[in-house]
């Protein structure tokens, strides 16, 4: 049975190829076909029966659609009580009953509650550099959940039970539409007859993958059995990122703190709009793209994680104690003499330099034990623990 913690860097790779795929992402669409084995330990039904238990997830997180709306909340779910909380509880048979009926169930984050899933998000993440979530979408017979529609962030679409059927139409009127944007009236693109282009049609079934960038339409409709799917979401960081970032900076200088001169004669104006422009055009040849994106990941987020009681601990662990990495990136690291700095979620550590080495072992085989840690750095296997131990007070580690 494959890792989902390597169900894109490898399965899907080896598949598409590596350059191939990320060449391809967020701009051309993607098929491709793992095989059912590829996706089993993803989720199954037993699986989301007790996340729907144990959880307890409630609207908007999950929620359900019909025939491209959603289903009031008031038909599945019932006001309940829990530690003096009012919350919404999904009723198991009125579930049942729009289920049925046509409804399609949606789960949000199903990345935050379930291991597996959350391993397959945080290997795609690490291929594209950016932040993903994943929901679940389950129906049952003919029907749609949605209308056709496109979506403002990237998808890879893995279908885990079932089979639904996919027409791909592609880009629309406006190129590269966004979710804060001043148009959302583009349409979808159409042959000379009139009718919706199709690019790509065909039942998805287990194993096989679909990716479909940023703003292309599609209709998804159900083929008269059940289908599971996972929903992998990203956005690209884009050129309005890269100058917001910059506008950021504009902070640090004094042109731009400085009020504007409204009351002042039209030259004093004018003088003073061609300094800020001058200044901000300078700006701008300074901001280098490599430098904003290595930025970007000095504050990628780290997946919420604990390993108590380590962390509280005065010892060091075992050696074949396993470790994992927390930090879902590699983070940038710089050398600083006998120091290493390294920047993860936006907080910059300094350690000893022997702790560089560890480190790199860490983000390029994530899991290893710390008898394997020392065997991969050269280290002595106590200092190793050592550093294990220190790693695990930052949250940079975690022991099991």
């Amino acid at each position: 049975m494959s890792d989902p913690g390597h169900l894109f860097t490898e399965d899907l790779c080896d598949v598409v190829g590596r350059e191939a795929l990320t060449a391809r992402l967020s701009e051309e669409f993607v098929f491709a076909d793992l095989g059912a084995e590829a996706v089993r330990s993803l989720v199954t039904f037993d699986d989301l029966n007790a996340l729907l238990a144990s959880c307890a997830p409630e609207p908007p997180r999950l929620r359900l659609h019909k025939d491209g709306s959603p289903v009031p909340v008031e038909r599945y779910t019932e006001v309940g009580t829990a530690s003096r909380v009012t919350r919404r509880v999904v009723r198991p048979e009125a579930l049942y009953r729009e289920l049925r009926a046509g409804a399609s169930l949606v789960l949000d984050g199903l990345d935050r509650m379930h291991p597996p899933v959350a391993a397959a998000a945080d290997d795609l993440m690490r291929l594209v550099r950016e932040r993903v979530q994943a929901n679940m979408y389950l129906i049952w017979g003919d029907s749609r959940g949605f209308d056709t529609h496109w979506d403002d962030h990237d998808t890879v679409i893995v279908q885990v039970e079932g089979s639904k059927h996919w027409r791909v139409h592609g880009p629309g009127s406006r190129p590269h539409p966004m979710k804060n944007d001043v148009d959302h009236d583009h349409t979808p693109p159409r042959d000379p007859d009139g009718e919706l282009h199709v690019l790509w049609e065909g039942v998805l079934r287990p194993g096989q993958v679909l990716h479909v960038p940023r703003g292309w339409w599609h209709t998804v409709t159900g083929t008269g059995e059940v289908s599971l799917h996972l929903t992998f979401g990203f956005t690209r960081a884009t050129g309005v990122d890269w100058a917001e970032s910059l506008v950021r900076r504009l902070f640090e200088e004094e042109a731009f703190r400085r009020d504007l001169p409204r009351f002042a004669d039209p030259d004093v104006r004018r003088k003073h709009r061609r300094e800020l422009a001058a200044r901000l055009a300078e700006l701008v040849e300074a901001a280098d793209l490599d430098v904003f994106l290595a930025e970007r990941d000095a504050r990628f987020p780290r997946r919420t994680s604990f390993a108590l009681p380590w962390p509280m601990e005065e010892g060091v662990p075992p050696l074949d104690a396993r470790l994992e990495f927390v930090p879902i990136l590699p983070p940038p690291m710089t050398r600083e003499g006998d120091r290493v700095a390294v920047s993860v979620a936006g907080r910059r550590y300094r350690f000893p330099a022997e702790v560089g080495d560890a480190l790199e072992a860490l983000a390029e085989r994530r899991t290893p034990t710390v008898a394997e840690l020392a065997d991969a750095t050269g280290a002595d296997p106590e200092r190793t623990a050592e550093i294990a131990a220190v790693l695990a007070r930052h949250h940079l580690v975690l022991i099991r």
